[in-house]
């Protein structure tokens, strides 16, 4: 990378890069990973944090240990990027602005950086209920995907009160047939029809608010004491409230979002601005750890696609007469240092 001849409007000179990720997630850090062992100049910017970084164990990741806790994980990410010549700052990206350019004008707290594209990879972030409640990781979770093998044969509550509390709760008993609805005291919002199919099914609907709740010395939730005064016990559950997805940013470069909130992408992660991709949690599509990475793999690849300098095409060499030798290879400085060093290891 290198800086630009100008300044910023904070004052500060801007760093240069071909490719801007913000978030450090498994999504931004896959399609940093991409980019910058595809030759492009690329910097990751995130605020840390996230969904992913809250994991106390990390589950359905083919390869990586149930014991690898989030932040090991995205830590071992990160280091790869690094490794590979790419840059990791932390920041938090408050304004995007495009230049008369093309170019992406990025600022944060401390950073002020200029880059040809941008990948947008801040996620979700999920809604609570108010407490009491257990430990997130041992007790309250979000993710039926990745945490309801770990209840099988166990006392599981689902909260909430919208369509997904019923189905997911509807869905558990796949895995158990002690599933209880706690609406927390609020009114159903669920359909009718989802009304018939929970009455259809072995599922207990709360509608007293939680009191409080008593721990194992392991951290894990044992029961909860409603104020009617009854103890129910669960092993943990599903908390269904809803999502706030990070689009502030998207919306400022005028990406266009989905009914539910999520940031219109293709299939290689474009937005519906050029120069713009959206990856992981804050598209639509399964929010799974894997699936993420796929589409920060796509997005990389789709941007080297974009952004390499060879072949050129017959115009550019109509135009600009043949490739010499001393014009390749089309790998930056620092990139080709960072991959000697590499090497060398």
């Amino acid at each position: 990378m290198s800086e630009t001849d100008g300044e910023s409007a904070g004052g500060t000179d801007e760093q240069e890069y071909e490719v801007a990720v913000i978030g450090g997630g498994p999504a931004g850090l896959s399609a940093a990973l991409y980019t910058t062992r595809l030759s492009h100049d690329t910097v990751v910017i995130d605020r840390g944090g996230g969904r992913a970084a809250m994991m106390l164990d990390t589950h359905n990741v083919i390869g990586v240990p149930e014991e690898i806790s989030g932040n090991e994980f995205l830590q071992t990410a990160t280091d790869q990027v690094k490794s590979y010549g790419g840059d990791v700052i932390r920041d938090f990206v408050e304004e995007i602005e495009r230049d008369d350019d093309g170019r992406f004008h990025l600022s944060g707290n401390n950073t002020d950086v200029v880059a040809d594209r941008v990948v947008l990879g801040m996620g979700f972030s999920d809604e609570r209920p108010e407490p009491p409640l257990p430990r997130t990781g041992k007790g309250l979770h979000y993710c039926l995907h990745c945490d309801a093998y770990m209840f099988i044969d166990e006392s599981v509550y689902v909260m909430g009160t919208g369509e997904a509390a019923a189905h997911v709760a509807m869905i558990m008993l796949n895995f158990t047939d002690e599933v209880d609805i706690l609406t927390r005291g609020d009114e159903i919002e669920w359909s009718d029809e989802t009304q018939k199919l929970v009455e259809g099914h072995p599922v207990d609907v709360i509608h007293e608010d939680i009191e409080s709740l008593s721990k194992g010395e392991d951290g894990w939730l044992e029961s909860f004491t409603f104020e009617d005064g009854t103890v129910r016990e669960y092993r943990g559950g599903f908390a269904m409230y809803g999502a706030d997805y990070n689009t502030g940013l998207a919306t400022s470069l005028g990406c266009e979002l989905n009914d539910d909130g999520t940031v219109i992408a293709d299939d290689h992660g474009q937005t519906t601005v050029d120069g713009v991709y959206a990856v992981g949690d804050i598209t639509q599509g399964h929010n799974q750890v894997p699936v993420a990475m796929g589409k920060g793999a796509r997005a990389g690849l789709s941007i080297h696609k974009e952004l390499r300098t060879f072949p050129k095409s017959l115009e550019e060499l109509e135009a600009e007469g043949p490739v010499g030798e001393t014009d390749v290879p089309g790998v930056s400085p620092d990139i080709r240092e960072a991959a000697e060093a590499f090497a060398d290891d």
